[in-house]
């Protein structure tokens, strides 16, 4: 069921990819369906808020008409940043699965861990989740932006 689910967030990232955008893509799934689902548009929006899981989070709000995202689990393919994994613990999701870890900027533990501090509410983190497939597109996409200046 987990790599079902990263695989939808993984068809996110490379929306994402062809937009020019970093590809992450997040999807939340409640009771077993898939309940939003979005990509990075920082670059498209010129926005920096606009980060695949504060997106998902937006439209799952939306959908479920509350900010409270209780017994939703939230699947994205990079290690959330601070500002993202605040959002997520501020919703209440109840399960993070991670693709690939962030060392420059993950806030899940590989930069900084905000789920070690004490909030009023605790998300389960399971990292690893197509791991290889995750970490591929990042890098596939900064090389070529690489390549490309």
């Amino acid at each position: 069921m987990e790599e079902k689910f990263m695989k939808e967030a993984l068809k996110e990232a490379e929306k994402a990819y062809k937009q020019e955008e970093v590809p992450v893509g997040a999807i939340i799934v409640k009771d077993g369906q898939i309940i939003s689902r979005a990509h990075n548009l920082r670059e498209k929006k010129q926005k920096a808020t606009a980060h695949a899981e504060i997106l998902a989070i937006d439209k799952a709000s939306k959908k479920l008409n509350s900010w409270r995202l209780i017994d939703c689990d939230m699947y994205v393919t990079l290690e959330p940043c601070t500002m993202c994994m605040g959002a997520i613990i501020s919703s209440r999701i109840k399960n993070l699965y991670i693709g690939t870890l962030d060392p420059k900027t993950g806030a899940c533990g590989s930069f900084i861990d905000l789920s070690k501090l004490k909030y009023n509410h605790t998300v389960n983190i399971y990292k690893g989740i197509l791991q290889n497939e995750c970490e591929y597109i990042i890098k596939d996409f900064f090389k070529n932006l690489r390549r490309n200046k």
